[in-house]
């Protein structure tokens, strides 16, 4: 699993890529931290390059999200794949994320 991060002005985009399992999770739980600091703007991920997501993933996400919405920001998920959209479905992430294509 990696993440690449990128900033441009109240914009940060992180790129995941590989499969978001446990290990993973506990392995990019810092990227996330990271993540949390920019929570005032608007944080993109950019799922393109994601294959899977745990329960565990799901977690960072959901984390992520709360403490966009405790500092006004706001988190946005870019471009998952029709496995991972059946599991937002399934656990209604669908309607926690802005999700765009």
């Amino acid at each position: 699993m990696e993440v690449t991060i990128n900033k441009k002005d109240s914009v940060t985009t992180a790129l995941l890529t590989g499969r978001l399992d446990t290990p993973a999770s506990q392995e990019i739980s810092g990227d996330f931290d990271n993540l949390a600091q920019e929570a005032a703007g608007t944080i993109i991920l950019d799922c393109s390059k994601l294959d899977y997501i745990s329960s565990s993933g799901l977690r960072l996400f959901l984390s992520l999200r709360k403490a966009a919405a405790a500092k006004g920001g706001k988190v946005i998920v870019k471009a998952i794949n029709n496995d991972i959209r059946s599991v937002f479905m399934m656990t209604g992430f669908l309607n926690l994320f802005e999700i765009q294509e």
